[in-house]
């Protein structure tokens, strides 16, 4: 395969150059333990795959502990942006030095067969790429941390999790919330009866911020020189360039995102998901604004029921996003906002409700007056450093400890998101779509069930 290497200039190529001789210096892993092995070092050799936007922020938080060794990116001038402003993203010259030093690259496939040194692997590309990008890396027994949602289908997301789990990985999705104190206090207090047995949960999210409803573009202007737009596309259907798809507006993109449920689920569903112990629903239905199959709509509520878990009774989660909302509770007191600006959840408990934003910010009982009567309960989970930070560190400790957003979880809760994302698909058959899930497959609706994996496009594969 031809190296697809970054525009640098040749002072750039000169730095990196040098630090790649000195890269490969390092045993590779294979060598001393087979996959999952760990060097006995300090440091974790970290190669990063998308370093524009969320990139950029998943950069300098793996820099703080990790050292990183490669770059890739499909397009130049993101990777320029990210290096000339990484001191002032960290204030560390040390930081941005090391990003000055590492190998670029345009594609990671290259980066993956040039560096045998490379211990672990950031992902952080838009939403069809993740699941091809993930698996050829563990293939090479790389440990991999993958943004949010950890798929695009429900058969990438048991893929990678089959995988991580075969192979002794250590992984995490970048659902930073799930990390949070807050996260761990919802769970603590709903543990602790704080108000009673829930039946009932309501998400609520502002997004889209993208375009949804809208038709693919006709016009078909130049690809700008600086992009690989082949390797952009990667699995999904091959369409000319148009920025209408890159680099923001992606998520909107039936082709290549997940929406908003898909976007912001895995940061707001996520915290009843696991206060609730939720798993896999019975039913799932949506309705929606109109939805034209290219992008995905306005507007859409879902409804998610799930069977009673041990002592724990059935619940009912919805999910709203283009800006619905659930009913404000008469408990709130008048100019309190529901949530914050990005989104929130409510849940509905035999004696009294919680309520909290996006990431889990601020949870409160409700009203204020049951937040001040009430007593903390023991703090019994593990706290964490972050989402990142925790996962350098299992790799790091080598003794196979895994992390709090694993893929053995994540994948779990991407697969019930995108559920909803199936049922948006089906919403104008006005079915209640029953999931079985042993089977992976809607017993009363078949034809849904081509929308729980995709083809790819000749010449990729999950084969890694």
């Amino acid at each position: 395969m031809k190296n697809q290497k970054s525009t640098l200039t040749r002072r750039e190529f000169l730095s990196t150059s040098a630090f790649a001789t000195a890269a490969f210096t390092i045993v590779p892993r294979h060598v001393l333990g087979g996959p999952g092995y760990v060097a006995p070092s300090d440091q974790v050799n970290l190669a990063c795959v998308g370093v524009g936007g969320q990139g950029r922020g998943d950069l300098a938080s793996a820099g703080s502990v990790a050292n990183i060794v490669a770059l890739c990116d499909v397009d130049d001038e993101q990777m320029a942006r990210t290096l000339a402003r990484a001191q002032e993203d960290t204030g560390n010259a040390a930081y941005a030095d090391m990003l000055q030093r590492a190998t670029k690259y345009r594609d990671y496939r290259v980066m993956l067969e040039t560096e045998p040194g490379i211990d672990a692997v950031t992902v952080t590309t838009p939403d069809h790429t993740h699941a091809v990008i993930a698996m050829t890396a563990m293939k090479l027994g790389k440990h991999v941390f993958v943004q949010k949602p950890l798929t695009q289908t429900v058969h990438e997301a048991r893929t990678l999790a089959k995988a991580a789990k075969e192979m002794k990985l250590i992984t995490q999705m970048g659902n930073q919330g799930h990390a949070s104190e807050e996260a761990r206090l919802i769970n603590e207090w709903i543990a602790a009866g704080a108000i009673g047995d829930v039946s009932e949960a309501h998400c609520w999210t502002n997004r889209p911020i993208w375009p949804q409803g809208v038709k693919y573009p006709v016009e078909i202007p130049s690809v700008p020189s600086t992009l690989n737009w082949d390797v952009w596309v990667g699995p999904a259907r091959f369409r000319p360039y148009h920025p209408a798809y890159a680099p923001f507006s992606w998520r909107g993109w039936c082709d290549y995102g997940c929406g908003a449920l898909g976007d912001m689920g895995a940061h707001i569903f996520d915290h009843p998901y696991w206060a609730l112990n939720l798993g896999f629903p019975e039913t799932v239905q949506a309705s929606s604004t109109e939805f034209n199959g290219e992008t995905y709509p306005l507007a859409s509520v879902v409804r998610y029921h799930f069977a009673a878990r041990g002592k724990m009774p059935a619940v009912d989660l919805t999910w709203y996003d283009g800006g619905l909302m659930p009913k404000r509770p008469d408990e709130l007191e008048e100019r309190r906002l529901m949530g914050d600006n990005d989104g929130g959840v409510l849940y509905v408990g035999t004696k009294g409700k919680l309520m909290h934003g996006c990431y889990g910010k601020s949870p409160r009982l409700i009203p204020e007056t049951k937040m001040k009567a009430f007593k903390f309960p023991p703090k019994t989970i593990p706290r964490s450093p972050g989402i990142m930070e925790e996962w350098v560190a299992a790799i790091k400790s080598g003794n196979g400890a895994q992390t709090c957003s694993n893929f053995d979880y994540a994948a779990k809760l991407t697969e019930t998101m995108l559920l909803g994302n199936v049922a948006i698909r089906m919403a104008a058959k006005n079915t209640i779509l029953q999931y079985d899930a042993e089977k992976t497959s809607f017993p009363n609706l078949p034809e849904a069930d081509e929308y729980l994996t995709r083809t790819y496009r000749p010449g990729w594969s999950l084969a890694g």
